[in-house]
């Protein structure tokens, strides 16, 4: 027969594993439900910060932008499938904009920024306020204006932003790419006459054969663009309509002849009288120039 001193303890143990299970359940409850700022955590104001690192402001703009991606990751551990950001992601760019405002030479912010806020988040307008930001100090780098400017383009449909971008861009890399790319979005944002210039300016400014033979052929196609532009204005200011094809400028000898896209594409007019072609301004793949 048991003791009742042995049942006291088994009672005893029973309850402190029952409590043990209510608790743990509990702090795990928590700490799924609890606000996203509270895992990401509360930082001091930057000032503060400032003050108590003294020179070592580049190290805690590490730590921070770490804390950041540890954070992160753990959503990924959590969801391998599909990433669910929360929807009060501001912590995470607040802890960032402290990051960077320690060292604004802090590359990681500016990726983290670029990649999650802009993609993940649908928040290409606040990465871009970083990347703006940013310029002012690496005022070298190529990748910051890059990253603007495709977010300008591809996210907020911006395209005189995204011009100007891709110029900088080709600027302080050379790249016969964002050349081409800062011609296109001015294009794109109804500014033919200042793509071809820009252009022109920049097949004079280099000396690297391929990069010149890219560029003319871009500059060849926007001068076709523009010959129909005007003609098509020139037809609404005498018919009272835009023309709703390259065709209607033809028979009324608004143009002479029929305009050659480069690129091996056939030009027409959109229902929004935007002058475009069906090559897209690029070339097919395996096609040659």
């Amino acid at each position: 027969m048991l003791s009742k001193q042995y049942i006291q303890k088994c009672s005893l143990v029973a309850l402190l594993l029952t409590c043990y299970l209510f608790s743990a359940f509990a702090l795990k409850e928590y700490m799924k439900n609890k606000p996203f700022v509270e895992k990401l955590g509360y930082i001091p104001s930057v000032g503060s910060m400032k003050v108590m690192v003294a020179e070592h402001k580049r190290f805690l703009s590490a730590s921070l932008m770490m804390k950041v991606q540890i954070y992160f990751g753990s959503l990924i551990e959590k969801s391998p499938n599909k990433l669910q950001v929360p929807a009060d992601y501001p912590a995470m760019s607040r802890t960032i904009d402290a990051a960077l405002k320690l060292d604004p030479y802090n590359m990681d912010c500016y990726y983290f920024a670029q990649a999650i806020l802009a993609w993940d988040v649908g928040k290409a307008d606040l990465a871009n306020i970083f990347l703006e930001n940013g310029m002012k100090y690496r005022d070298w780098d190529w990748q910051l204006p890059y990253f603007a400017g495709f977010n300008y383009a591809y996210f907020l449909h911006d395209y005189d932003r995204a011009a100007y971008y891709y110029q900088r861009a080709a600027r302080l890399s050379g790249q016969a790419m964002f050349m081409t790319l800062a011609g296109r979005y001015m294009y794109d944002a109804g500014r033919t006459e200042m793509a071809i210039a820009y252009l022109n300016s920049m097949i004079r400014s280099t000396n690297n054969q391929a990069v010149k033979n890219t560029l003319t052929v871009r500059r060849n196609a926007f001068v076709e663009v523009r010959r129909v532009e005007v003609a098509a204005n020139n037809y609404k200011q005498v018919k009272g309509i835009l023309p709703k094809s390259i065709e209607d400028l033809l028979h009324t000898g608004f143009i002479q002849e029929r305009p050659q896209d480069p690129y091996g594409g056939v030009f027409f007019i959109d229902s929004n009288g935007k002058v475009k072609s069906t090559s897209g301004f690029a070339f097919a793949p395996g096609s040659q120039r």
